[in-house]
């Protein structure tokens, strides 16, 4: 019998491995898409949807929460100002993860863990929703 077997220790100490995802999700938000092995973007994206569930309660105790994780007060402020508001209304499934396959050097799984709702992709659809073209569009005509 296997007690305790709730975490994923990655191989890790519990400060190493904390210090791993919180630079993790760290690089997730600020980029919106990171290429990790697959078992680091799994415990990840738990951490993400976290953080994410956090924003969109917008309090003053949800952003004292984000804070202890990610000490990014610059950070913290794109998550609950410009990412949080994009999921607003989806009730979960913030993140998702796309299987590379393996590693060349030591055959390691590798995977993309990305918001779904990105940047770019929120900016195309906002301009389809005015009734403009996709941004860039002009650029093909010339």
């Amino acid at each position: 019998m296997r007690h305790g077997d709730k975490v994923k220790k990655l191989g890790r100490t519990r400060s190493h491995r904390m210090a791993l995802m919180r630079n993790l999700v760290r690089a997730l938000f600020t980029y919106e898409r990171i290429k990790t092995t697959l078992p680091k973007a799994r415990v990840a994206r738990q951490y993400a949807e976290r953080m994410l569930r956090f924003a969109g309660r917008n309090t003053v105790a949800s952003r004292r929460e984000v804070v202890k994780f990610i000490p990014d007060k610059s950070l913290v402020k794109k998550l609950f100002d410009t990412i949080a508001p994009r999921f607003k209304d989806r009730a979960g499934g913030w993140t998702r993860i796309y299987r590379l396959g393996p590693r060349d050097s030591d055959g390691a799984e590798m995977a993309i863990l990305e918001l779904v709702v990105r940047e770019e992709r929120h900016k195309e659809k906002a301009a389809r929703e005015k009734g403009g073209r996709k941004p860039g569009a002009d650029k093909a005509d010339k």
